[in-house]
């Protein structure tokens, strides 16, 4: 008779794959994402970057993009990027300043770079350009993670 063999140890995945499987499950789910036309470039451990068109339905009453949806945006970059780690984390807050209009036509990149993260709290940047490299909004977020809940079973 012959005894079952244990199989091969698996290799475990490394940080950059961990980040892919978690872009990839969040985004299935992301109804906001999808309907403001979000594109996700990017995501990296502690980081991300998503671009977004602002679009005719963007614009509020000074013909310009909704400050609410450039937030959107860069909130969004950020979810991604403390996300990244594949524990589920939310944010605790978030400090916006928008220092330059959005226009219809402009294509906005919200870049989200990880700060500090220890413990269950974490804080990111997140820069939002126009496709001129403009400066269009600085975020700073502050996340908190739920420890032992995986955003993705690997």
């Amino acid at each position: 008779m012959k005894e079952a063999m244990d199989p091969a140890p698996q290799t475990p995945l490394t940080p950059q794959q961990v980040a892919d499987r978690v872009r990839e499950a969040m985004h299935a789910n992301d109804r906001a994402a999808k309907a403001l036309g979000m594109l996700i470039q990017a995501v990296g451990p502690g980081s991300a970057v998503i671009s977004m068109a602002v679009r005719e339905d963007m614009l509020n009453g000074h013909d310009i993009c909704h400050g609410g949806l450039i937030t959107t945006l860069a909130d969004t970059a950020f979810a991604y990027g403390c996300n990244s780690y594949n524990e589920v984390t939310v944010a605790s807050g978030f400090n916006v300043d928008l220092v330059a209009p959005g226009r219809l036509g402009d294509v906005l990149t919200a870049t989200c770079v990880e700060q500090n993260k220890a413990g269950r709290t974490g804080v990111y940047d997140i820069e939002v350009r126009n496709q001129r490299a403009e400066r269009i909004a600085l975020f700073r977020g502050r996340s908190y993670t739920v420890k032992g809940k995986p955003v993705v079973a690997l």
